[in-house]
Order: structure tokens, then sequence, then C-alpha cells
């Protein structure tokens, strides 16, 4: 996410309607000027992470702002993830690379900041890949970041590392594809292309609501392909940006999806993860005709995602920004701001003869999880939980999370609208810091005929994350409770859970 007048003026709008004494100067500062030297040698902040608030479960760095998940990559049994990261402070500003590593999708540990602003501008966001063919003339297995330079205008840069990704050096052929007129024009997202025998890169086009898609057999010299945009009105609404576009297997064969962040058009306001389902052929993207927009995540904080370059096993891995452009500046955490979602792995399943695109917490969850118990209503045992419980899609319920001093996320099955519903108002914990941030609805079709709805509740200290078993129905939401959830209440049996562990 960047920022420009246009956005600006929406923004200040926004703010109007939903909060008469909230100043948009509370909710985005202006970034200052970073310090330059040295961007690989700067050290995370220590924390003991565990102030109110704190994700136990999610990453969130020691302290500072972050925003969207960029470059990542998994090489030699690490999982590398970089982000949007302020280093001078706890607002949006001097946008540099974060970084941290994980060999399992869950423990990571906070590593220096890996870029930092330069000559061509701050470093928002992009990815990376690992040139295993040495494409590119820097040595096999080097890897190779793409990311927009937004200066006096917005332009892509590469960086590589030849020590596994811990520092970066500056091209010296900066800027890649340099940009002259575009007001926006950003978020590279880069990926080998077997059939056509070159690499492939997705730019969105902002406020213009488009993906322009570049080829290079080198990953240095770039050539426009395509423009795709969407026929459906109701997608282009908003900005577009950080794209990707992914093939996975569906019904014995595979399509290609196009995943697009769209800010402010996403399904519960402000900001949103859309995706396109349907064919490329090595220079452009068909999108299948289907009741667009389509949407990844019905809560109201799961953005900016893309998925790591390089997975094992041919696994497609997602992680996203926990938080919304709406309010992400006011939310009441400190010395951090913002975590990321928990990593989900991405497939294709057949609804009702179309394909849809599921999102389910990786399996490597099982490493912090307890054991299963059946429950009554109270959890006990862990710093944050998984709920499992079962429903009859075709019977009305009604059903809260909370704690023991009567705050609550209330969640209802609506099987008229066929949808899952919840409810973030003033009873779930503080929502006062911003008035856009109360939501009474937050709805996600079922997407299933079966007979039963298994849903799965992750709730950390600051957020609630509703997955059904297959990953076709989700919905991320925040929330700011005094003391964290610890209960569920309004369902009579067929509930378990699981502590579990904390991941610092």
């Amino acid at each position: 996410m960047k920022f420009n007048k246009q956005y600006i003026l929406l923004l200040c709008g926004l703010s109007l309607i939903g909060c008469t004494d909230d100043k948009f100067t509370d909710v985005v500062p202006f970034p200052e000027e970073a310090d330059t030297d040295n961007p690989g040698t700067q050290e995370p902040v220590s924390s003991s992470r565990d102030e109110q608030y704190r994700p136990q479960i999610h990453y969130t760095p020691a302290a500072n702002w972050i925003n969207d998940p960029n470059g990542m990559f998994y090489l030699d049994g690490t999982w590398h993830l970089y982000y949007q990261y302020n280093p001078s402070g706890n607002d949006w500003g001097n946008m540099s690379w974060g970084h941290a590593t994980s060999s399992d999708l869950i423990h990571w540990e906070e590593k220096p900041v890996a870029m930092v602003r330069n000559e061509w501008g701050d470093i928002f966001s992009g990815s990376a890949v690992v040139d295993k063919d040495n494409t590119a003339g820097f040595g096999a297995n080097t890897v190779i970041a793409f990311y927009t330079a937004s200066g006096e205008r917005q332009q892509q840069c590469l960086a590589y590392s030849t020590d596994g990704g811990m520092t970066f050096n500056q091209y010296e052929g900066n800027p890649v594809i340099p940009n002259s007129d575009l007001p926006d024009f950003r978020d590279p997202k880069v990926f080998w292309h077997p059939e056509s025998g070159k690499w492939i890169m997705c730019l969105a086009l902002g406020w213009d609501c488009g993906i322009e898609l570049w080829g290079s057999s080198n990953l240095k010299s770039w050539s426009k392909l395509s423009t795709f945009r969407s026929s459906s009105a109701r997608s282009n609404i908003g900005q577009w940006e950080c794209p990707d576009l992914i093939r996975l297997p569906y019904n014995g064969g595979e399509k290609w999806v196009l995943i697009v962040s769209n800010n402010p058009g996403g399904p519960a306001g402000g900001s949103g993860t859309e995706y396109f389902i349907g064919n490329f052929d090595g220079n452009e993207f068909t999108a299948d005709e289907m009741d667009y927009p389509l949407w990844l995540d019905y809560g109201s904080d799961n953005y900016a995602g893309v998925t790591w370059s390089n997975a094992p096993d041919n696994r497609t891995v997602m992680i996203g920004w926990m938080n919304n452009w709406n309010y992400c500046g006011n939310v009441p955490c400190n010395p951090w701001r913002s975590a990321m979602t928990l990593p989900r792995e991405l497939t294709l399943r057949d609804i009702d003869g179309s394909p849809r695109l599921c999102s389910s917490v990786v399996k490597e969850i099982d490493g912090i999880g307890g054991e299963w118990t059946d429950t009554d209503g109270i959890c006990q045992g862990g710093v944050a939980y998984e709920i499992k419980l079962s429903l009859d899609p075709k019977e009305s319920k009604t059903f809260t999370v909370g704690n023991a001093v009567g705050e609550y996320l209330e969640v209802e099955v609506n099987p008229s609208a066929g949808k899952i519903i919840a409810k973030r108002t003033s009873t779930t914990g503080a929502t006062n810091f911003h008035g856009l941030f109360s939501i009474p609805t937050l709805a996600s079709p079922y997407n299933t005929n079966a007979d039963e709805l298994e849903l799965h509740l992750l709730i950390d200290n600051s957020s609630v994350e509703i997955l059904s078993t297959d990953g076709a129905a989700a919905i991320t939401c925040l929330v700011f409770p005094s003391v964290p959830y610890d209960r569920i209440s309004g369902l009579e049996n067929g509930i378990s859970y699981r502590p579990l562990n904390t991941i610092w």
C-alpha cells in the first residue's frame, strides 16, 4: 500500500463519515527521510513480546510499523519473510524491507533490516526469486529481489543477494523498468514460466485497476507483454496492488489464479484481497467468465497477501498483512503496529461446479498445538487457542467467543443467506480508537454443500481467524479485548479445542 493525493482525499472523506473526532493526520503520517547507511546492519529492537494485545502465534517485529509482506522465498530449509517496515517508528514511513526467517513457517526469528531507502526512493513492495540457473549472471542460486522504488515516480529496481538473502546489493543498472508517466506502477511479483522460457513480472496500476505483465530472459531486461483488466465493474473499485499470478491443480488439470489486493473496495470495507480464475499462455492472462469479485477472505484484516517462491513439494503458501487501511494507523498496539496472518496453503476446490480459491492454515500449526480436548465452553492451558466445532449449515445458530469479563465476538450461522457472519461491535473490546473499526457484519459464504459445516477458530491476543476445514470460508478480524478470549458460549456440544503455545 502506498499513498497518493487521490487516496488521501478518499481517506479523509471516510474518516469524516465514520468518526467526527478522528483526523487524517492521526491515521497516516507521511514518511520522513531514512538513514541509508549500512542497511544490513540495523539490528532488531529487543522486546519481551508480552505486551497487551501482542500476538503470540502470529509474526510481529519487536517494535515499529509493518505492512505488506514482500520478497518471500524458500531456500536450504529456511523460509524468508520480508515486509514493509519503518525502522524509525510505529507509524507508516521510511519504507524499508524488514526480515524474518523460519524453519517451520510458525516460529520466526527477526533479522537485521535487509534494505532501506536509497537514492531512488523508499523501498516499496516486491518479490524475490532464487536464480537457480544463473540467468541474471550473478551466480547460481543468487537471490534476486525486485521492489518498487518510490521517489519522484515509481520505478522497478533489482537487488541481489549472494549470502542467502541476509544482505542485498543494488544492481548498477537500476531501474530495470523505469516509469515516466504512470502515477501508480508498483509491487513487482516475479516467477519463472517454463513453457515460454522466461521470467514473468506482474505490476499493479493502482487506481487504474489493471495488472501489467512483463517478460524477461535474464531478469534485467524487461518487455511489456499485456495488460489485464476485469470486465466486472464491481471489481474495479479502489486501487489495485500487490498482484500474484499462480497456477494450481484443479479437477485433474490446472487453472491460473490472479490475486489482486484491492483498497478500499474490500468485502468488509477498506482493504480486501480478490482473485480471478483463468488461463495464462506466457503472454496474457484471460479470466474465466464468473461472478466477480471473488474474495480470498471475507474478514476485514487479511490484505496484501502473496506467495513464497521456490517453496518445496509444490506447495503454494501465502501470508497476508493482518490489518486494514481504514484504521491501521490507530490500532492500540505499542511498541509494534500490525502482525501477519498465519501462513495459509492455497488450493482450488470445486464449489457448485466452479473453482474457488481456498486457504487453510499450514499443517505446521500442529507443532505448537496441544492435545485436542472436548470442552463445555472454557479453554485452558495456552496463550492462544484453536477451537473446532461442527454445525448443521441448514440450522440457524448464534454463538460467542469471549472472555470472563463479558467481552465477546458474536458469530452467526445464517442458512437463508448461506453465510457465516461475525459481528465486531463494541462488545468485542476496544473499538473507539477509530470510527471505522466497529463492523456489525463480516460475512463469508459457506462455500460448501456438505451436510456439516466444520469450523476452526484460531484465537490470539488480538485476532480471531474463522476458517472452514478446507479453507473455502474465511473471516479474519482483529479484536482488542481487555483480557484474551478463552471461552465459547451458545453451543451445546460438539466443541473441542487445543491450546497453542507461544511462538516466542
